[in-house]
């Protein structure tokens, strides 16, 4: 299994931000990634609903071979009791649990702002998290308009700030002030320059895409899963509509070009 590849998946395009963070943290190992772009926002849908899907992508994805499986999308992280029990003795790494610990280290008993998608906001999955590894005062704030804003490619610029002084400024006037800002989404990444200059500089920003690599590699080397040093190798990428569409906006949250004749066309169901 050590040669197996690395498995990713999310609703669309903003896990690419986590298998970019991963790639740059394990260079010698093989990804492939699944965007269900045929049924995204997964953030409107109810849990049941998220829990179906992930399970249809981390099952297509284990037909490939992989040998783990990252969820890389916050809002389908709530399938992740159901899908160990699923996939198991297969590893399942989610995006919650290695955001929150990194929250609290950077927040160091102070308060915790969390900015998520909807789903993510009203599921409290990272208020629970949170509470399970000890614990901190956490405000919460649903960003709707920062995933439309990443796919369109406008993470710069006045509408940019606009939308992100309309999101932070109440979220951050609480008091005490949190010290921490967490990105709950992983399209959020995208905005990283605009969130943190609005946020100011005492403000600590969490990316969990950085997070879930070390999550992972500590993983990889636990279980002896740790491919053989060799040159990186090429991704694969599968999607569930609009291909050419994930190629080019895909470029943003990847951070590098993606050759539309790589991006193969699956059906989950």
């Amino acid at each position: 299994m050590n040669d197996a590849a690395i498995g990713v998946f999310d609703s669309g395009m903003g896990g690419l931000t986590v298998m970019r963070a991963l790639k740059a943290r394990l260079p010698q190992e093989r990804f492939v990634y699944l965007g269900d772009t045929a049924r995204l926002p997964y953030g409107t849908k109810s849990a049941n609903t998220v829990r179906r899907y992930a399970l249809q992508a981390a099952t297509a994805l284990t037909r490939r071979g992989v040998k783990l499986v990252v969820i890389a999308c916050n809002t389908a992280s709530v399938s992740l009791p159901a899908l160990k029990d699923a996939l198991a003795p297969l590893p399942v790494v989610g995006v919650i649990e290695p955001g929150a610990e990194a929250a609290l280290a950077a927040a160091q008993g102070a308060p915790i702002a969390v900015i998520a998608t909807e789903g993510t906001v009203k599921g409290g999955a990272y208020v629970r998290a949170i509470e399970a590894k000890g614990g901190a005062d956490v405000a919460q704030q649903a960003c709707p308009l920062f995933v439309p804003l990443s796919e369109e490619g406008l993470t710069e610029g006045p509408i940019a700030e606009a939308i992100a002084h309309r999101y932070l400024d109440p979220l951050l006037a609480t008091m005490p002030k949190p010290r921490c800002l967490l990105l709950g989404c992983t399209h959020y990444p995208a905005l990283k320059d605009v969130i943190a200059r609005v946020a100011g500089p005492e403000i600590a920003l969490v990316d969990s895409a950085e997070t879930t690599a070390e999550a992972v590699a500590r993983l990889l080397k636990d279980e002896g899963l740790q491919a053989p040093p060799r040159a990186s190798a090429l991704p694969e990428f599968l999607v569930t509509d609009a291909p050419d569409r994930f190629a080019r906006v895909g470029e943003i949250f990847l951070g590098e070009p993606i050759d539309p004749g790589t991006v193969e066309l699956v059906d989950l169901q």
